[in-house]
């Protein structure tokens, strides 16, 4: 089955459950503030092979200490599906071991 987008209302529900996460321009979007550059380069490989086991990539970008997370999904428009939501909670289970806190 296709993924289909998500209303405003499912994406708010969602997002009560993934604190830090917003919503901007149909993305589901957060940053993680790290120790130095080396620990949030390991979140992203540590993130990277997530998608590939989801088969559903994010937009990431390294700032010295700080990761930035981007995502919806493209087969849909640029709307956010359970997809992404799915890969947002996956990150957020990795991000502690990397020295990230909630």
């Amino acid at each position: 089955m296709a993924p289909q987008p998500l209303t405003e209302l499912e994406i708010a529900e969602c997002l009560s459950g993934l604190p830090g996460w917003t919503v901007r321009d149909d993305r589901l979007e957060r940053d993680y503030t790290l120790a130095g550059h080396l620990p949030a380069v390991a979140l992203l490989t540590h993130v990277a092979a997530v998608q590939e086991e989801l088969n559903h990539h994010a937009e990431l970008t390294v700032t010295y200490n700080r990761l930035h997370v981007a995502v919806n999904t493209h087969s849909v428009g640029g709307r956010v599906t359970e997809l992404d939501v799915q890969l947002a909670r996956r990150i957020e289970e990795i991000a502690p071991a990397h020295g990230v806190r909630p």
